[in-house]
């Protein structure tokens, strides 16, 4: 590609934002590549493809846990084709939110801007505790054979406070850092999945292929309670679907960094396809692997959330492997949380700028000099660290960042399913034609789905925080938000009128550059 002609796209991308009524304040420098890389960054099969394995074979064995991947993997492409075509259309740094008030209206939108908040907000922190926990046990006890057992609140919060502060730093400092570690961090993924499974394979007693289509019920003691007993095979087949779709969240992070990226209406759209796909097939044959490489299908299941960890620690691999393999996962997961920061702020940022959040006018601000939402950032980094410092709410909002987040994808794509065609008639290069409607209706009717399964025992807590939730949505906006909350430009009037504020954000940006 020719500078000019990358001048022309970075120029073409400016006006469809100032189209929607804003200004470009971001810097883009993402490319292809970069914008797939937050979201399978975000996805990482590392963190949740490891950590939430036994949610798919301690409930109906190695069938659930293969079988529950692909379709739950199937699902999340089905969401991810219908945002896409929404993301062509409007590819703006709020995302989903922007795209609710677009096509269902002001309130829908703000209601969906806060699902999506606080689902991201626990992605991020739900990793970074997983950080902590990885580099405890990996880490520390395995290569180093330090006892942290005795470690407990204290020690969590201090380094959560560091994990997190650090993920800060890096994204304070620019696109153009974070960039780079997010590439990294998409190539390391490939790389450290690669070596998991082969070593895995080859630390094998032996290669029993049939095993991954074996059905047994180790729902309660069994597979080491992770989910109540249940003798519904079919109860028992939709749990396991949370393993999956637990680890198939955040490629929302392609939308959010929209105004980052380079010819946005089509790199979007395949970040976010290529990060779900990819995402699938590596997660399916690591996971096949697992299954493979378990000594004891039956005696294995009960070791419940160590079960993974438990076979790494007995493999008959070189030690070497096993602390690289280490190493490779911690930091892995690292940057799945700093992509998360990268996805979440922006999202502030955009929430913010159109009046969405309580200070909105310092989150609002971006710094001249690192061309990025620093406030915001910040901002991420205090909720994402709050939110871990109460166990129980902490525990139970975690296990339902899924839920949360799906329940935000399905929201624009409900409004789009009866907007299309009527008051949504301008698309971008990524269409569907006559599968949209299809889609969008499979999309929603799976995330209320997922709203069951995401809140039956032991995540049953979750419903009344969901009720709750929306109690508290519904006060917030009856008593306050609708009167005061302006929502993004939409009609052409709003964005006229906001056409000299643009011009003079983008000039005061010029001028901090020369």
């Amino acid at each position: 590609m020719t500078e000019r002609s990358e001048q022309d796209i970075l120029a073409a991308d400016a006006a469809v934002l100032h189209k929607m009524g804003y200004a470009q304040e971001l810097s883009r420098r993402m490319h292809g590549f970069s914008n797939f890389a937050v979201s399978f960054s975000i996805i990482c099969i590392l963190a949740g493809g490891i950590t939430a394995f036994q949610v798919g074979y301690s409930t109906g064995g190695a069938f659930t846990a293969i079988i529950g991947w692909i379709v739950g993997g199937i699902f999340a492409l089905t969401v991810g084709a219908s945002m896409a075509q929404i993301a062509s259309a409007y590819p703006t740094a709020g995302g989903l939110y922007h795209w609710s008030s677009i096509l269902g209206g002001r309130g829908w939108g703000w209601a969906t801007a806060w699902f999506n908040l606080l689902g991201l907000i626990f992605v991020v922190s739900s990793v970074n505790v997983g950080v902590y926990s990885l580099f405890n046990g990996l880490i520390l006890g395995n290569i180093f054979h330090i006892d942290t057992s005795s470690w407990g609140f204290w020690q969590q919060t201090v380094a959560v406070i560091l994990i997190t502060g650090a993920q800060g730093l890096l994204n304070h400092f620019g696109i153009r850092t974070t960039t780079k570690l997010i590439d990294f961090s998409g190539y390391l993924i490939f790389v450290v999945a690669i070596l998991l499974t082969v070593t895995m394979l080859y630390a094998a007693p032996h290669w029993d292929f049939s095993r991954l289509v074996q059905f047994n019920n180790f729902s309660g003691a069994p597979g080491g309670n992770i989910v109540p007993h249940s003798d519904n095979i079919f109860y028992v087949f939709l749990l396991a679907l949370l393993y999956p779709l637990y680890t198939m969240t955040g490629f929302d992070g392609s939308a959010h960094t929209s105004e980052e990226t380079v010819n946005a209406r089509i790199n979007v759209p395949k970040g976010i396809l290529n990060s779900i796909f990819w995402s699938l097939v590596f997660g399916l044959v690591m996971a096949a692997s697992f299954v493979i490489a378990l000594p004891d299908p039956i005696k294995n299941a009960a070791d419940g959330v160590n079960i993974i960890f438990n076979m790494m620690a007995n493999m008959a691999v070189p030690v070497a492997l096993k602390n690289v393999l280490y190493i490779g996962i911690v930091l892995s997961n690292f940057l799945c949380a700093l992509a998360g920061v990268t996805s979440t702020s922006r999202m502030v940022y955009a929430f913010s700028r159109d009046g969405g959040l309580p200070g909105h006018q310092w989150l609002k601000q971006v710094d001249h000099k690192h061309r990025s939402p620093v406030y915001s950032i910040w901002f991420t980094v205090v909720l994402a660290i709050a939110s871990t410092l109460y166990s129980p709410a902490f525990g139970a909002l975690a296990a339902g960042c899924a839920m949360f987040l799906y329940i935000s994808y399905a929201m624009p794509i409900l409004a789009g399913l009866f907007a299309e065609g009527r008051s949504w008639t301008e698309f971008g290069p990524f269409r569907l034609g006559i599968f949209s409607k299809p889609l969008a209706a499979i999309s929603v009717l799976g995330a209320i789905l997922l709203v069951y399964i995401g809140t039956r025992p032991p995540n049953d807590i979750l419903v009344s925080y969901l009720i709750g939730l929306l109690a508290l949505i519904a006060v917030i906006w009856f008593g306050v938000a609708r009167t005061r909350f302006p929502g993004p430009p939409i009609t052409k009037s709003d964005v006229a009128a906001r056409s000299a504020e643009i011009m003079a954000e983008e000039t005061a940006l010029k001028g901090a550059e020369d």
